[in-house]
């Protein structure tokens, strides 16, 4: 089940952030995901509308978006390869008619799974934070376009 984010999901919702993006983005130092919870807590996840998938009423899934950008989409890695993640963006499309995103390159996984979710890469650059090479991917909805 897919339900709106609660002020209280923050803390759940930062643990399946960080156990995702540790395993996903194994080029950046972990110390980087860890040193940044703070600022998701405060900052990111503050700013954006975040919507939770559940599973016996445990989050093993969110995203966030701010406007039409998909900022973060992540799922626990033990619970991935089950369909939640297309489940998710398939909800995020269902709230806005495009979507953007950006995807480090390295993330060869990620990529292909937005490529198989209808996203194209439209451009590229490199992640101020990071210093990661990374694709900004767009999805249109062909029946509004």
């Amino acid at each position: 089940m897919i339900r709106k984010g609660l002020a209280s999901d923050i803390e759940p919702v930062l643990m399946v952030w960080l156990a995702a993006s540790q395993q996903a983005h194994h080029f950046v130092p972990e110390s980087f995901w860890r040193d940044h919870l703070d600022t998701m807590r405060q900052v990111y996840l503050p700013s954006s509308d975040n919507y939770v998938y559940l599973d016996n009423q445990q989050i093993i899934g969110f995203y966030a978006l701010v406007k039409n950008t998909l900022a973060a989409i992540f799922v626990l890695p033990e619970k991935q390869g089950q369909g939640v993640g297309k489940q998710l963006i398939a909800d995020a499309k269902s709230r806005c008619n495009t979507l953007d995103l950006s995807v480090y390159q390295r993330n060869v996984a990620s990529v292909a799974f937005y490529q198989q979710q209808g996203f194209e890469i439209i451009a590229q650059d490199e992640d101020p934070l990071t210093g990661q090479a990374q694709y900004i991917m767009s999805w249109q909805d062909r029946q509004t376009a």
